[in-house]
């Protein structure tokens, strides 16, 4: 068993490469849940402090993503009160499905994620002066999927960044760095208002939150930075493999396979 010190030590270190990752890949649990599991914390306890460690995260990554947010308000409009919303949602029913259900549904939610994010997408670039007409029925899917996205974020903290990179990634016609940044400023949002919710809910576990959070803080602000430096489909095929490798773990222990 760790020491206070040693824990202390590893909890800093694994914030930074998550924080990183999530904010430049959308998949913290690829590094943070697994870990949180072998520290002999139970599922729904490993999520809740995941979420309330990711809180820490934003603080570094919006700041850094200024430049790639400037001049899309219009979008953000949209994006952050559909995953607010959801967010709530998915928070309140963390704590009424049991904790078995949990773990037994979320390697089904991060191995779609997975497929989506490796699914290369084709969009069609607006030129000047061109209108562009999206149906109606498209972008209601959308939005359904911004809302469900969110509520899952609120459920399932990890691996909430993936699925809300694979929808923008095929309703933007931005590129990856100004989705991914849309993405840290709507679910560091949203992982507010769920770690609120978790708050009223059940104890916190500080003494793992904290060294957790500043990790994220220095991770955080890390990642925006490291994203503007590598090519956007070789993100997501890391984020794509890494999503499957995460499931298929999950898969195992949870069903024993």
């Amino acid at each position: 068993m760790f020491t206070f010190g040693e824990l202390i030590v590893i909890l800093v270190v694994v914030g930074i490469v998550a924080g990183i990752v999530s904010t430049a890949a959308g998949l913290a649990s690829l590094v943070l849940y697994p870990v949180l599991l072998a520290l002999g914390l139970p599922p729904v306890t490993a999520n809740v402090t995941n979420t309330v460690g990711l809180v820490f995260t934003s603080f570094g990554a919006v700041p850094a993503s200024r430049r790639e947010l400037r001049g899309h308000g219009q979008e953000l409009k949209t994006l952050i009160p559909l995953t607010l919303v959801g967010s709530i949602v998915g928070a309140i029913l963390l704590f009424i499905i049991p904790a078995a259900t949990f773990a037994k549904v979320v390697p089904f939610f991060i191995l779609i994620a997975g497929i989506l994010v490796l699914i290369p997408r084709h969009i069609h670039i607006k030129q000047p002066g061109e209108i562009v007409v999206t149906p109606k029925w498209m972008t209601a899917l959308a939005w359904l999927g911004i809302f469900l996205v969110g509520a899952y974020t609120g459920y399932f903290g990890a691996a909430g960044g993936v699925l809300m990179l694979s929808i923008l990634s095929f309703t933007s016609a931005a590129p990856f760095v100004v989705y991914n940044a849309q993405k840290n400023l709507a679910l560091g949002l949203a992982n507010i208002v769920s770690a609120v919710v978790y708050g009223l809910q059940t104890p916190i576990q500080w003494r793992y939150v904290l060294p957790l959070g500043i990790g994220f803080l220095i991770g955080g602000s890390l990642g925006p930075r490291i994203v503007c430096h590598l090519p956007a489909r070789l993100l997501k095929i890391v984020i794509g493999i890494g999503a499957l490798g995460l499931a298929a773990s999950l898969f195992k222990s949870a069903y024993g396979l």
